[in-house]
C-alpha cells in the first residue's frame, strides 16, 4: 500500500480548509460541534489492562453515532472477539462497518501500520473513514461524538487493548470520561495535528517527508 502525498504543507492546509467550508451533510448536520456547559455529574472512570477491550473499544464502536476519532502511536490488525465468544474480527473491519453507517471515523497514527493492517487496506476504506500519519503522534485517545473520551497508554493493538492472552498483553492504564473540561482540549489538539497546524515549523521534517500522509487506496 502506498500513501497519498501532498507536495507541500500549504496544499494540505487548503484541503483542510476546503473540507471545513464544504456544506454539512449526514453526521455533520446532526452533530454540530459546540462548546458545552460542564456537567456537574461528569464521570471519570479508571480503565486498567484487559478492561480496555470492553470499556473502551467495544463501548466506542457500539455507541458512537456521528464521529469517532482515534489517536494512537501504533496500529495493528488486532482481532476483536465477537459476542458469541467463538469468532473474532479485525479492528479495521469493525471501523469500516462503523463508517459504512455514515459515522465519520478518523484515525491519526504515528507509526506505519503493521503488515496485516496494510494488507487489509487493499480492500479499501469507506468514504467516511480517513487515516493520517504524523510521526510525532504518541497520544492514545478515543473520542466518541465529542461527548466521551478515553485517554491513556493503550495503542490500537492487540497487546494494548487486551485481546492477547493474560500472559502476553501489555500493562495499560487510562481514564474514560464525559468531562468536557478534559475532552475539549484533547479534541482541539488532535484537530490541530490532523489539519497540519504544526507542520510548517516542525523540527522533525527529515523523518516526515510527506506530512500527514494518507493510504493511497487507488
Amino acid at each position: 500500500i502506498s500513501v497519498r502525498r501532498f507536495d507541500n504543507v500549504a496544499e494540505r492546509a487548503q484541503e483542510s480548509n476546503d473540507n471545513r467550508k464544504a456544506p454539512a451533510s449526514g453526521w455533520a448536520k446532526r452533530w454540530p460541534r459546540a462548546r458545552r456547559a460542564a456537567d456537574s455529574a461528569s464521570v471519570v472512570r479508571l480503565i486498567l489492562n484487559q478492561e480496555h477491550l470492553q470499556s473502551v473499544l467495544v463501548e466506542a464502536l457500539t455507541t458512537c453515532r456521528y464521529r469517532l476519532t482515534i489517536a494512537t502511536a501504533n496500529v495493528k490488525a488486532a482481532r476483536v472477539p465477537l459476542a458469541d465468544g467463538r469468532r473474532a474480527r479485525s479492528v479495521l473491519d469493525l471501523l469500516r462497518d462503523l463508517a459504512r453507517k455514515k459515522v465519520e471515523v478518523r484515525l491519526l497514527h504515528g507509526a506505519v501500520p503493521s503488515g496485516p493492517f496494510l494488507r487489509g487496506l487493499k480492500d479499501g476504506l469507506p468514504a467516511a473513514m480517513t487515516m493520517r500519519r504524523c510521526p510525532r503522534v504518541h497520544l492514545k485517545a478515543v473520542i466518541v461524538d465529542g461527548r466521551r473520551m478515553y485517554l491513556g497508554s493503550a495503542n490500537l493493538t492487540g497487546a494494548g487493548l487486551g485481546t492477547k492472552s493474560e500472559r502476553r498483553r501489555n500493562f495499560e492504564g487510562g481514564i474514560w470520561t464525559d468531562e468536557v473540561g478534559l475532552i475539549d482540549p484533547v479534541t482541539d489538539m488532535v484537530q490541530e495535528v490532523w489539519s497540519g497546524a504544526y507542520c510548517a515549523e516542525c523540527g522533525r521534517r527529515q523523518h516526515c517527508p510527506h506530512p500527514l500522509e494518507e493510504p493511497d487506496l487507488e
